[in-house]
């Protein structure tokens, strides 16, 4: 698994404002991050968030990404339009939920698909919903802490 990108919001967008507009909080592109086990990413929106809670940290797909750009005929979409933690190249993610896996030293369980809702239709384009459904992401809690660092491997 190649770790391509690395996003935190300090704040929600689109998470609790059903009825409402959504806020204009940015995804923070970093180097690294610092995940704490048990309660999410240093930084991040959903740190802390509630206890035991399965969306700690969240992993999308680069494949994915290209795919969307290409179908919806979008150049130059950048990945954090989809509000995800970590875009990854390389792995199924899907085959990840209700296992445990490891990524640069650091335990996580994948617990469910991060399901696009609604919001993607605005924020990426009309029908982008549907076209993500079964590939949105992954969530996943955080087994032990550590640093994730981008990967600067070669794809």
């Amino acid at each position: 698994m190649i770790v391509r990108h690395i996003y935190v919001a300090e704040k929600h967008n689109f998470y609790g404002h059903h009825g409402k507009d959504p806020s204009n909080y940015p995804m923070i592109e970093l180097d690294e991050i610092t995940c704490e086990k048990g309660m999410g990413i240093i930084g991040d929106r959903f740190y802390n968030y509630k206890p035991d809670y399965k969306g700690q940290i969240t992993f999308f797909s680069w494949e994915t990404y290209e795919d969307i750009g290409r179908s919806f005929k979008l150049n130059g979409l950048c990945p954090s339009i989809f509000r995800r933690n970590i875009i990854v190249s390389g792995t199924d993610l899907n085959s990840l939920i209700g296992k445990k896996f490891t990524v640069q030293g650091i335990d996580f369980l994948g617990t469910q698909e991060a399901a696009p809702c609604y919001w993607m239709n605005g924020a990426v384009a009309p029908g982008a919903e549907d076209a993500m459904k079964g590939r949105g992401g992954l969530r996943a809690k955080i087994l032990t802490s550590g640093v994730l660092r981008k990967d600067n491997r070669p794809n």
